[in-house]
């Protein structure tokens, strides 16, 4: 009987170590570290005299020229929510250098660290080296610059709002936009950054696009010299999906974009004229101008949330709160600030809008926009299912939308023509669903990278970015990720039972879907390997938990106590869902099959053995009073 049983045993460990087998088969190496991030606020204005000088400038030139030009089409990288901002690749010199460069639409000047910086952080690329670019010059001191103490060369000096600032010197090269834009590589002038200080000094983004109003500005530069139309356009990923698309230059806006005029007197910022704002069909009770208050209703891609005047704000507080009363208010993540956080909604951000009313901005012009849960929310990340509103108040009558306010919005500045114009549309898919221009795609003009390609790869590298990875029907197999522990606990394998349970509420994700995959003891450390794998019955992680899942690992926002000691994300990996090849679904059939006639065969046996055993004992059992054969008796003995 024994050892039918081993032999049982022993065909289940063969079944499971060849369906592990087949899984190990999809198993990817492919890794990169997370980044860190910070956001960015407004920069300084422009004198309101030079800018009415230069558009009448512009416009005349642009009337002159003749056919169209070409655009300069850059993606979009980073979560604005998770992040605080979006980045573009930018590259500058002979041969080209690359940057991760913020996308701002506050600032009027474009500048990264420069590799004579005294007082620069630690960023995403490598520091600008102007001796290795042989297109590189210095822009000499003249009257129309501050210059710097040798009265050598022109400098550059920028402030922002959360008290952050940039100073350097101004250096022009040829500045170049990646393989999928049409437009060649032009100079252009920008800085050359010596000193960061704040919030620019922790950011791992390189440093700063300007596309601002001002003669600094890249867009005002390539227009000047009519290298492009004076428009450019934005499109920020939804809630939970970084990336997107920027155009610099002109194209035939869609038919249903709606439009409002923006004045370029009025303020040194992107304005709109928003009247009035509805919420679930009704309008908010506030008196005229509530939204035209000094610079009035400001476009700032820098600023990551939407900032009402105090009246306004209470206004829209009430209306969402009354709409969604029936949800339980909690505290939000960060116990600084006093958010209006909600739970109960679910963690399926398409279902939001059954929850959550809808927003409706009201033009000037009686054009509105329509803003769903996404355009004023933001995910609690501290609470599964939870939300908390991405409208605060602020202390100046000027009204600031942040970026926020325009995900999955295709916003396009019409500087020429004084407006601006919205179109919802999802900003993952922007590059099939809008032509930009029919002219034919460039040579490529820098070396192909990762992070320029379009086709959908293999494996997920982290590198790219989940909105472009997990696009279409693109499903995740399973997720896998290194973390290094370092505790005087000895009892690991208590800590790793406690980690598992820690990691799934972290991850937002079942118990039963994470697995302790490998634990390598170093030096001073642990280093274990998570995989994180679909919930039953599912057979793949669907694309909005595994964003969610990838978001968090990249970022790291995975807190654990500090009873665990030191620990660290080291690398994850996303691995698509496969199927299996024919030779290995016959395989895997036949060895089922196999497997199943052996256990039942065994099974039958084991049945058949014990029940013969069972006989003979029957057999040889004499029952209590039966009679004793006489020739058995011994005679008692006196």
């Amino acid at each position: 009987m024994a050892g039918n049983w081993f032999h049982l045993t022993s065909s289940f460990l063969i079944v499971c170590y060849v369906i592990g087998f087949l899984i190990s088969t999809v198993v990817a190496e492919n890794h990169q570290r997370p980044p860190t991030v910070l956001p960015l606020s407004l920069s300084s204005r422009n004198h309101s005299l030079h800018r009415h000088v230069d558009n009448l400038r512009r416009r005349l030139f642009q009337s002159k020229l003749s056919g169209s030009t070409p655009n300069a089409r850059l993606r979009l990288y980073d979560d604005l929510l998770s992040n605080g901002y979006h980045t573009a690749r930018l590259w500058i010199g002979s041969p080209p250098q690359e940057f991760a460069l913020i996308v701002d639409t506050g600032s009027t000047v474009t500048y990264v660290p420069c590799s004579s910086c005294s007082h620069c952080g630690n960023h995403q690329d490598s520091r600008f080296q102007p001796e290795m670019s042989s297109t590189y010059q210095p822009v000499k001191c003249n009257p129309s610059c501050n210059c710097d103490d040798e009265q050598k060369q022109c400098t550059y000096h920028r402030r922002y709002a959360e008290m952050s600032s940039s100073s350097g010197v101004l250096g022009e090269d040829l500045v170049s936009f990646g393989n999928e834009s049409e437009l060649m590589p032009q100079r252009a002038v920008f800085g050359c950054e010596n000193v960061e200080i704040g919030d620019l000094y922790n950011q791992r983004a390189d440093g700063i696009m300007g596309l601002g109003r001002g003669r600094l500005s890249i867009m005002d530069q390539l227009v000047d010299k009519g290298f492009i139309g004076d428009s450019f356009s934005l499109c920020y990923g939804g809630m939970d999906v970084d990336g997107g698309a920027m155009v610099l230059g002109k194209f035939t806006p869609p038919p249903d974009m709606v439009f409002s005029h923006s004045d370029p007197f009025r303020s040194p910022y992107y304005n709109i004229e928003m009247k009035e704002i509805h919420v679930a069909g009704k309008r908010l009770e506030l008196p005229d101008g509530a939204f035209d208050g000094r610079h009035g209703t400001v476009l700032d891609s820098g600023t990551t949330y939407a900032y009402f005047r105090r009246d306004a704000f209470a206004a829209f507080r009430d209306a969402i709160l009354s709409a969604v009363h029936f949800l339980k208010r909690i505290p939000g993540p960060d116990p600084n600030y006093n958010d209006i956080c909600f739970t109960g909604a679910g963690r399926d951000v398409s279902q939001l809008p059954k929850i959550f009313p809808l927003v409706e901005m009201v033009f000037n012009n009686g054009k509105k926009l329509l803003l769903s849960p996404e355009n004023y929310l933001f995910r609690h990340s501290k609470a599964s299912g939870a939300y908390c509103l991405g409208i605060f108040p602020n202390s100046e009558p000027t009204t600031l939308l942040g970026g926020i306010v325009v995900q999955n919005t295709l916003v396009t500045y019409d500087r020429g023509n004084d407006r601006i114009g919205f179109l919802k549309t999802n900003c993952s898919e922007l590059w099939r669903r809008v032509q930009f221009s029919d002219a034919p795609a460039p040579t490529p003009l820098v070396s192909p990278s990762k992070d320029t390609q379009m086709e959908i790869p293999s494996v997920l590298s982290p590198s790219g970015s989940p909105s472009n990875v997990l696009a279409g029907s693109f499903h995740v197999g399973f997720i896998t990720f290194d973390m290094s522990i370092s505790t005087t606990d000895s009892n690991l394998k208590s800590i790793l039972k406690e980690l598992t349970e820690l990691i799934s509420e972290e991850l937002e994700v079942y118990n039963s879907q994470v697995c302790l995959l490998n634990v390598t003891s170093q030096e001073k450390y642990y280093l274990v390997r998570w995989g994180i794998f679909p919930a039953e019955p599912a057979n793949y992680i669907s694309n909005t938990i595994a964003r969610s899942i990838i978001l968090r690992l990249r970022d790291h926002r995975i807190q654990l106590p500090e009873r665990f000691g030191n620990y660290k994300l080291m690398e994850w990996n996303a691995e698509p869902q496969r199927k299996l090849t024919s030779w290995q679904h016959h395989f895997l059939i036949m060895l089922v099959g196999s497997v199943t006639t052996l256990i039942l065969s065994l099974s039958a046996i084991g049945i058949w053995l014990v029940h013969r055993q069972r006989r003979r004992q029957q057999t040889a059992y004499e029952p209590v009073g039966a009679s004793i054969p006489e020739r058995y008796l011994q005679p008692l003995q006196s």
